[in-house]
């Protein structure tokens, strides 16, 4: 249950981040680069945690 919880937060903070990264780009454009960089990381960080939050959901019916 621990781990599930702290797998969601991280899913949530990094979703967060994204958008941040989002609102920086628009504002910073001399950036957009590196930030789409970083973007892309934070994307993948959040579709692993969500993965894992599945499978965690899956394996708790069985």
């Amino acid at each position: 249950m621990i781990f599930r919880n702290k797998i969601h937060i991280s899913k949530k903070e990094s979703h967060e981040t994204k958008y941040w990264l989002e609102l920086l780009a628009h504002t910073e454009p001399n950036f957009k680069k590196e930030l789409r960089i970083l973007w892309k990381e934070c994307n993948e960080l959040t579709m692993i945690f969500g993965k894992i939050l599945s499978s965690i959901k899956q394996n708790s019916k069985i």
